[in-house]
């Protein structure tokens, strides 16, 4: 590194900073009953039960059917304007009951709160035990799990609900029992294409892992017989075996840590959080820790899928990438892994925009605190943001290369004229993104191509076809 480079290290920034309004316009984020049902969908014979409004479910359904293309069976207990003075409790009742009968493979019914429901004050857990004793009483051979999920949809986000859930899920049904020998792998929000990668790892070490909540199926098949394979993998002996697991693996700090720390405070479950799995350190971090939980070793067919993705970052890195400008938006999980990424392949992360309420957690994320210690530029990391933070800092002057994030900000990137990549949720103007990995070894690979191919096709339509090496 040069002298000028050390400098540039020594003088760099990276700020942490709510955003300067007290509104949100264009949110980036859905609410947290958004993210509990995505968490119960990931669950297999479970229909998640929205205590609130019609549309708390119905609007949540649309944006799972427009990022998968596929649909998910989510119930509502529909409260009008009497459950207001007088609670929605029978709401709750007749909804249990009616999904327990329509439904006889049904295990697991995930009370999920919303915020009418949270400020009528209705009494969740004592309503639950009423429903209990009804099912057994109407349903004596039936055994129905019923979860209580608080997700207040006026603070937190679509984040906060899914960890909510998990770790309701677990809370409720894990019990202590004989060792399985597996390990708890907490995926946080991330896609089929993910889910497979990850059991592709496993499988290459020889290592026993239960995937949480393992949405492979999300990718549904077409098949002859007519029937429909769009659901959760997890089960109800998966989430049970949980408290006899050898360790858990959290991949998502906001998405799974608090799930872990409760099998950890719990049933002593060892608890190993790492970051996620976006590019190669991280990779090569989650590999060497499945490898020191296990004791399996890291097989010479990862090492060589390893190279492949060296091989092709490399071709980009430098001669495409170095020193162009990049604002990332979306989960925080997703944000500053991929922050990581951009800078193993000489892009420059300079706006990370993370769209919910959570600033003093973030502020004590190692992943911030790396960023400060190599970037040689300043990075600006906004919490509680919105999508018109980033229209206006561009309006405003901010000089960007690249944007990446959900379909939500697509108007932003057209209207600038700036290339964009779609990552995170939802996404739904590309096809098959849902499909394709975005972590490990392969996922790097393939977001690095997206990214050069993005720069490649912009650079067409803008520099009268001429091509421009390292020039945009």
């Amino acid at each position: 590194m040069s002298t000028c480079e050390m400098a540039d290290v020594k003088s760099a920034e990276v700020t942490l900073a709510p955003k300067a309004r007290a509104g949100v316009i264009n949110p980036m984020y859905d609410c947290q009953p958004a993210g509990a049902q995505f968490a119960g969908i990931g669950v297999k014979d479970c229909i998640p039960l929205v205590h609130g409004g019609q549309g708390c479910s119905m609007f949540v359904r649309l944006l799972f059917a427009q990022h998968f293309k596929e649909n998910f069976s989510i119930a509502s207990t529909s409260l009008h304007e009497d459950s207001a003075v007088f609670g929605g409790k029978k709401r709750i009742e007749e909804g249990v009951m009616v999904l327990a009968k329509r439904y006889p493979e049904l295990r697991v019914i995930p009370l999920i709160t919303t915020c009418s429901t949270e400020i009528i004050g209705d009494d969740i857990e004592g309503t639950l035990r009423l429903c209990d004793r009804a099912l057994k009483a109407e349903l004596p051979d039936r055994e129905i799990h019923l979860v209580p999920v608080h997700t207040p949809s006026f603070k937190g986000s679509q984040v906060t609900g899914y960890a909510e859930c998990v770790k309701s899920l677990i809370k409720t049904l894990a019990k202590k029992g004989e060792p399985t020998g597996k390990l708890n792998v907490l995926t946080g929000w991330v896609n089929p294409g993910d889910i497979t990668l990850l059991k592709h790892y496993f499988a290459e070490m020889d290592v026993a892992a239960t995937i949480l909540m393992d949405t492979e199926d999300f990718d549904s098949p077409m098949l002859p017989d007519k029937s429909i394979k769009t659901y959760g993998r997890t089960t109800v002996e998966d989430l049970r075996d949980t408290a006899n697991a050898v360790g858990t693996l959290a991949l998502a700090r906001y998405e799974g840590a608090a799930a872990g720390e409760f099998l950890r405070d719990t049933h002593q479950v060892p608890h190993h959080p790492v970051s996620t799995p976006y590019g190669i350190k991280n990779t090569d971090d989650m590999l060497r820790k499945i490898q020191e939980i296990t004791g399996k070793e890291i097989p010479e067919s990862l090492v060589h899928e390893r190279g492949i993705a060296l091989d092709a970052l490399a071709d980009l890195a430098h001669m495409f990438f170095a020193n162009k400008k990049v604002a990332i938006y979306g989960h925080p999980d997703l944000v500053l892994g991929l922050a990581q990424f951009c800078m193993e392949v000489e892009l420059e992360p300079v706006l990370l925009l993370i769209g919910d309420d959570q600033g003093s957690k973030y502020k004590k994320d190692p992943r911030i605190a790396e960023l400060k210690r190599t970037a040689h530029f300043d990075i600006d990391i906004v919490h509680n943001a919105d999508l018109w933070e980033l229209e206006q800092r561009i309006k405003d002057g901010l000089k960007l290369d690249l944007i990446l994030g959900h379909s939500k900000g697509r108007y932003i990137a057209i209207d600038a004229k700036i290339p964009m990549v779609r990552v995170g949720f939802p996404t739904f103007d590309r096809a098959g993104l849902y499909r394709k990995p975005t972590i490990g070894y392969r996922g790097a690979m393939e977001l690095a191509e997206s990214i050069a191919n993005a720069m490649f096709t912009h650079m067409e339509y803008t520099r009268e076809r001429e091509w421009i090496l390292n020039t945009w």
